[in-house]
């Protein structure tokens, strides 16, 4: 009898400490950001976006000898905390968007995937064509936060070009300079 209750004692608290360390969930958290020399923080919703744009038919492509073009999505980089010290210094920005560039367009992405025959077009707010690896014209910034609007659109490599179905991911990456 007295070795049961040793036993059911031991049994209880294997129990209880099993039941102390039970893993009710955990994860992990890691920040990561960067200290820049400018006037304004970039948002960091900006530093990683996605734009997707849509599942564009071959057929609007091809349309005007492989020169049509897709709806344009609009995407931003958002500038947060912006303190314009002097007026006149550090208060205009340009953009810059890098990556590689089209053989239907040196001007405009090219695409990376199954998909062929088409390119990226991006634009300022004020539709004026991106040129890749060229700043973009000045745009003025405030104290406070500020929004540099963009659009992409997917647009037919012309008559030389062959629409080919498929996907795409195409990235680019962009640069600020302020003057």
């Amino acid at each position: 009898m007295k070795l049961n209750n040793i036993a059911m004692a031991t049994v209880m608290a294997f129990g209880l400490v099993s039941f102390a360390n039970a893993d009710q969930g955990s994860g992990k958290i890691t920040f990561t950001g960067s200290i820049i020399d400018a006037p304004c923080s970039i948002a960091a919703g900006s530093l990683d976006q996605t734009i997707p744009l849509g599942a564009v038919s071959n057929v609007a492509l091809a349309a005007n000898g492989n020169t049509g073009m897709s709806s344009p999505e609009p995407f931003s980089i958002e500038l947060k905390d912006c303190v314009i010290a002097t007026t006149g210094t550090k208060d205009k920005v340009t953009v810059t968007f890098k990556g590689s560039a089209s053989s239907y367009d040196a001007e405009s992405l090219g695409m990376m995937g199954s998909a062929q025959g088409a390119y990226i077009l991006i634009s300022q707010a004020d539709g004026a064509k991106v040129k890749l690896n060229t700043k973009t014209a000045q745009q003025t910034v405030s104290d406070g936060n500020n929004t540099l609007n963009f659009t992409a659109a997917l647009k037919g490599g012309g008559a030389g070009a062959t629409i080919v179905p498929g996907s795409f991911q195409v990235p680019t990456e962009f640069v600020l300079d302020y003057q």
